[in-house]
């Protein structure tokens, strides 16, 4: 197989009809890396909407079992990518999810705003660091797949397309970016989090690489002092320069999923997609917004 023949089973594909059949071999074969770390960056940027960030610091997920929460967000999400919607482990990671957030107050608009994260975040990492930049049929079926994700969860108003998905993010980071001293300690746990996949001696280095990666609006908000522009330079650089030498590899001919990531140590002894996620304390204030209503998934 050569480095640009599943790219061109892609385009034979119907990005609406097996959207998330595109999605799965883009994200597993194609960037499994750079899906990884823009789903990192994308859950990221939520803590900056200050009813996210808050919530998450009050429920001390972060601060007392980070890697837990990292873990869990991780497999649910790509139990669905790779087994389907339809799939008993589909059905069983979207039933963990819809009762985790229903324990909390979310807000509709909140939600949508996580899941415009999803679909844009990935596009805009890969565009910039990847080997290649994403297909039009890579991109709309990303749309497609988190749409239907979106209505498994009962979130209403979701976008209709890439494009409305872009400007609703870009949108609501605008009007609801603000500083918030519990969402500042979610991401300190979190750099925290990153750090400690590597040896200790290089903690400080890679604190700095990752805020070289953020843009001004998220260090701004987050109060961090933005690295030199030297630095961003240079690690931009860096990753970029990964992706041109992946450019170079031989094609994957294996599929690479969210549970062989090196980053998920928690289950080192397997785990049960059912026993996954939070089980938050009675007497905890939730999420940032109202309950998802009877629509969602059970």
């Amino acid at each position: 197989m050569r480095r640009f023949d599943l790219l061109a089973r892609i385009r034979r594909m119907d990005p609406y009809e097996d959207a998330s059949e595109i999605y799965r071999l883009s994200s597993a074969y194609e960037f499994p890396w750079d899906f990884a770390r823009a789903l990192e960056l994308a859950l990221y940027r939520t803590y900056a909407v200050p009813s996210i960030g808050r919530l998450l610091d009050e429920t001390a997920e972060f601060a007392e079992r980070p890697q837990k929460r990292y873990d869990d967000t991780a497999l649910l999400l790509d139990a669905v990518v790779e087994h389907g919607f339809d799939s008993e482990q589909g059905r069983t990671a979207i039933r963990r999810i819809n009762r985790m957030h229903r324990s909390y107050d979310i807000t509709n608009d909140d939600m949508r705003y996580v899941l415009c994260t999803f679909v844009v975040i990935p596009k805009r990492w890969i565009d910039a660091y990847g080997w290649r930049r994403m297909s039009r049929h890579e991109t709309v079926a990303s749309a497609v797949h988190f749409r239907t994700l979106g209505r498994h969860m009962g979130i209403r108003d979701i976008p209709g397309s890439y494009e409305e998905f872009e400007a609703c993010l870009d949108a609501y980071e605008e009007a609801h970016f603000a500083w918030d001293e519990g969402a500042r300690r979610v991401s300190d746990a979190t750099l925290d989090l990153m750090a400690s996949w590597y040896p200790r001696p290089l903690a400080p280095l890679l604190r700095t690489g990752t805020l070289a990666l953020l843009d001004e609006p998220l260090l701004r908000t987050f109060g961090y002092t933005p690295p030199r522009p030297t630095t961003r330079a240079v690690v931009r650089r860096a990753v970029r320069l990964r992706g041109r030498v992946v450019r170079l590899l031989p094609p994957r001919r294996a599929p690479h999923h969210a549970r062989q990531n090196r980053q998920v140590k928690g289950y080192p002894n397997g785990y049960r997609l059912a026993d996954l996620g939070t089980r938050p304390t009675p007497g905890v204030r939730g999420c940032p917004v109202r309950h998802l209503g009877s629509s969602a998934a059970e």
